[in-house]
């Protein structure tokens, strides 16, 4: 009781020399805790500017398809093809939307792949919050059963694209579902700690004595039903025969090395492509190159006859 009464009220010049330097202990876990929390909540809550469209006018005369994810109703984009030809889903990046890949499915849909979008949790039209890839491969799957159902699809082969989350999700759909038949990675990654660390080296704030450390740690306790979950890598040696392509951007290093490493890890048949800027923010041109490779890679992979 005596030295707790001295370290409250502190009489000695040792025990005010160490009352204070609990004070800063504790004022910097406060601290870092909190700014650990608010990168954290940012990251989990990007901005969401949902896109509108009408589809009365819209190119490639796309219908509402509406399924069934994490127990909620997810209204997707339907873009018909060739009936009964293969399906595309195209999903898109982390802070991104469905609307930010319209091109390429016009691409798609000219050489008469059926092709399918959707938000993910946390981003466009949909509520919630990003777990990075972790309910985002579940929400895929979903898509993939519902669509699966249509009659005027092929419901045994399904073709898959993604960018940085969406690619995760696709890696992890396409080691465990046998209807995916060819898929498309870009600045993909192995984890979605990966990119968790990723976002805050980007803010500049990873500087803060144990903020990676402690924002992991807050992110993996707020995805605690997943924290099983091994890197996609793990399982890769089970897309072994299924035509894949990796793609990196050099303005986006860090996803560059990760895509690079996952395609290294990956049994063939397999290719690498490397590409200026990332998909988003390509101009009109590079776009349209980036496209032609995707469409020409479907094309040759996953032809779109009616099975």
């Amino acid at each position: 009781m005596a030295i707790v009464s001295e370290l409250r009220y502190p009489t000695t010049r040792l025990a005010k020399i160490f009352s204070g330097l609990l004070a800063l202990l504790f004022f910097g876990l406060v601290s870092i805790s909190a700014v650990s929390g608010f990168l954290v909540y940012q990251i989990l809550h990007p901005p969401r500017n949902p896109a509108v469209f009408d589809l009365n006018v819209m190119m490639g005369h796309p219908s509402t398809f509406t399924f069934s994810a994490g127990g909620a109703n997810r209204d997707g984009l339907f873009f018909p093809g060739l009936r009964g030809a293969p399906t595309v889903i195209a999903c898109h990046g982390y802070s991104g939307q469905r609307g930010d890949v319209l091109t390429l499915v016009t691409a798609l849909q000219e050489h008469q792949f059926n092709v399918f979008l959707f938000d993910f949790s946390g981003h466009g039209t949909s509520a919630g919050v990003t777990t990075l890839g972790y309910r985002e491969t579940s929400e895929l799957r979903s898509a993939i059963q519902a669509l699966s159902t249509r009659d005027d699809v092929d419901p045994r082969h399904f073709g898959l694209w993604g960018t940085d989350m969406g690619g995760y999700a696709v890696l992890e759909v396409a080691t465990s579902d046998p209807r995916i038949v060819a898929f498309v990675v870009d600045d993909a990654y192995d984890d979605p700690r990966d990119m968790v660390k990723i976002e805050i080296e980007k803010s500049g704030l990873q500087v803060l004595p144990y903020v990676l450390r402690t924002s992991d740690f807050g992110f993996r306790m707020l995805n605690y039903p997943f924290r099983n979950e091994p890197p996609v890598s793990k399982f890769l040696d089970r897309t072994k025969g299924i035509p894949k392509l990796f793609v990196s951007s050099d303005d986006r290093p860090a996803l560059a090395n990760e895509t690079l490493q996952l395609f290294v890890k990956a049994p063939d048949p397999k290719q690498m492509a490397r590409e200026r800027v990332s998909y988003r923010d390509m101009s009109d041109d590079d776009r349209k190159n980036y496209e032609s490779q995707i469409v020409n890679f479907f094309l040759l992979n996953m032809p779109p006859s009616s099975h």
